[in-house]
């Protein structure tokens, strides 16, 4: 039996088969009620055609759904006004921790705008899926629910699952694992009611004073970075979520953050086609859904004056769409960053973007002033509706693949424990074990054995209490626990040297100002130089739990005995590091960036077994 409460199609949908369905039931003879006796019409001249629909067949990729014809798509297009049309365009931000008079101003967006979707970030999981559920009932046509989040729904949302910056994804040899992390992020995605994720990213970062992107990167090599793309990417497309890559046409070569300000690209096209580009080119090829354009000038490609890629026609309509032949959806970054709000005024700004070629606006300083100047554009004729129709569909097609078709509320029962799960954590350690990059071993202090005449101290520099890691070694040899500020003065550091002299080995963990890799750890001066004595000591394991790069603002730390890059000062990263020093895991991870001369893309003493079996 049909059923109009549940069926997928909106109200006035619904209303409109209803009234069909009423005239046919007077037309029916069954229906006619008091005429008992009335004769029977010839069934053969009297039939009503019933049209029967094509059941939606979805396609494998995102790709193939976009253009094909579909009643759903053209039921719900059918509804909407222009001006509806045009919001079904837009992205909007929101928190689930701001509180009801911010939730209502999404709300307010929702119902009296009609926006096409949301983009989550700070909050906690249960109350982004209520939030989720109030705000998917208000809309009446389904929402696309997004999230920036590279390394899962735990760079956004606390007591959930993080996996690693991309950064220590370059230091893995094993792309499998990339896929497996793709494919649970994808599953954390769907239980949470979210559909499209802004990742990976494909930038190639071969700037060490690149500000925005950094850790964010897979590394400088542009083979390396586009298997990894192109690996993260399956795992999530492969398991229903749209994979966004970003940011085109490669933001890894930079001094400036576009957050803040428009940074300027000024490499001629050869440059850009055999570097920048690569890994998009590669990603278009194996079929990725999305591409997030950024805020950045590039003259060789468009010169002019002060025009981001994100507004820029040639770039997105010419290079991005009509070269490269990318057939997906292209998203905007984020509309409110300086990047584009320095030189372009909010309307005019997403006007613009809609004219260059995008088709999703993300993040907007304000929907009325952006929707009021889009119709302005198509009144001059610089935009048609016809073009908004076109991006419209596209969209309302992107929903149905992703199941919007068939809508249902976030189930909240066992929320928590589906999104902590074993396999997460798994794969969390299996990462980490592989990424660590043992860069000296000189001293042969590798590996750390038991020995009674042998004292060792633990330091954890940018600590305000002991560390994972400290308390992993605590429960492998007997030792001494020190921690040291990261703006520690001299008379601190004076008085730690002068402790530690009674210590025959130390085992340093280097820690940045939070729980993401720092672009700058901002040490002291004085913490800075002990760390050079102690690398200068040769009694010193030191493992830099953060940014790769980060080896440069400790003079001297080529010196080192012993040196290990972890990359990242999470709990799997810190409990690998310690069954490292025992022997109980293989180094197996390079370098994904060139630090120093000293230290150099694909740097890493590997060995393919423990370094022993124990302590």
């Amino acid at each position: 039996m049909l059923s109009l409460t549940n069926h997928p199609l909106q109200p006035a949908i619904r209303s409109g088969l209803l009234c069909f369905l009423l005239v046919l039931c007077a037309l029916l003879p069954g229906c006619q009620g008091s005429d008992a006796q009335q004769t029977l019409p010839d069934k053969a001249e009297h039939e009503i055609p019933v049209i029967l629909r094509e059941p939606y067949v979805r396609p494998a990729n995102i790709l193939a759904a976009l253009d094909q014809p579909s009643w759903w798509v053209d039921s719900v297009f059918s509804t909407l006004t222009p001006d509806e049309r045009i919001a079904q365009l837009i992205i909007v931000e929101a928190f689930s921790d701001k509180g009801p008079d911010y939730e209502a101003d999404v709300m307010r967006l929702i119902k009296q705008y009609k926006v096409g979707g949301i983009i989550f970030f700070q909050g906690g999981p249960v109350r982004q899926a209520i939030l989720t559920n109030r705000y998917q009932a208000a809309s009446r046509v389904p929402l696309i629910i997004s999230m920036d989040a590279e390394t899962g729904i735990g760079m956004r949302l606390d007591s959930t699952v993080q996996y690693p910056f991309q950064q220590m994804l370059g230091a893995v040899a094993d792309n499998g694992l990339i896929y497996k992390m793709g494919a649970q992020v994808a599953a954390e995605f769907k239980r949470l009611g979210m559909h499209v994720n802004f990742a990976p990213v494909a930038d190639i970062n071969n700037n060490p004073d690149n500000p925005i992107i950094s850790y964010r990167s897979f590394g400088e090599n542009r083979l390396d970075v586009t298997a990894k793309s192109l690996a993260y990417m399956r795992g999530m497309q492969e398991n229903d979520i749209l994979a966004v890559a970003k940011h085109f046409p490669g933001h890894g070569d930079t001094n400036v953050d576009s957050h803040y300000d428009l940074p300027v690209i000024p490499f001629d096209r050869h440059r850009l086609d055999s570097l920048e580009l690569y890994p998009f080119k590669e990603l278009i090829a194996e079929g990725v859904g999305g591409i997030m354009v950024a805020h950045m000038h590039i003259p060789q490609l468009d010169s002019a004056e002060h025009l981001p890629a994100s507004l820029s026609r040639p770039i997105i309509t010419g290079l991005l769409k009509k070269e490269l032949g990318f057939t997906g959806l292209v998203f905007t970054d984020a509309m409110v960053m300086k990047g584009v709000t320095k030189y372009f005024e909010p309307g005019e700004a997403e006007a613009r973007a809609l004219m260059a070629g995008n088709d999703v606006l993300e993040r907007l300083n304000s929907v009325p002033k952006a929707i009021q100047a889009i119709r302005a554009a198509i009144d001059r004729g610089d935009l048609t509706q016809e073009s908004i129709d076109r991006r419209c569909k596209r969209v309302l097609a992107a929903k149905q693949w992703l199941g919007l078709d068939k809508y249902k509320p976030i189930q909240l029962a066992n929320l928590y424990e589906d999104l902590n799960t074993d396999a997460a954590d798994s794969t969390n350690t299996a990462i980490a074990e592989a990424a660590l990059t043992l860069l000296r071993n000189k001293e042969h202090l590798l590996p750390v054995r038991r020995r009674r005449k042998v004292r060792v101290a633990t330091v954890s520099f940018g600590a305000v209490k002991p560390t994972v890691f400290q308390r992993k070694i605590d429960k492998a040899i007997p030792n001494k626990s020190f921690v040291l500020k990261r703006k520690a003065g001299k008379k601190e550091t004076d008085k730690l040297w002068k402790k530690l002299q009674q210590y025959d080995l130390v085992l340093v963990g280097l820690y940045g100002p939070s729980i993401r890799p720092s672009n700058h750890l901002g040490y002291s001066e004085e913490t800075t130089a002990l760390v050079t004595k102690l690398a200068k000591s040769n009694k010193a394991i030191i493992i830099l739990f953060d940014n790769a790069y980060a080896l440069n603002q400790f003079p001297g730390i080529g010196q080192s005995a012993t040196l290990i890059v972890a990359y990242q000062p999470h709990y799997h990263a810190q409990a690998a590091a310690a069954a490292l020093l025992f022997g109980h895991i293989p180094a197996r991870g390079k370098l994904p960036v060139t630090v120093s001369s000293q230290f150099v893309y694909g740097d890493g003493i590997s060995k393919d077994k423990p370094l022993i079996a124990g302590p």
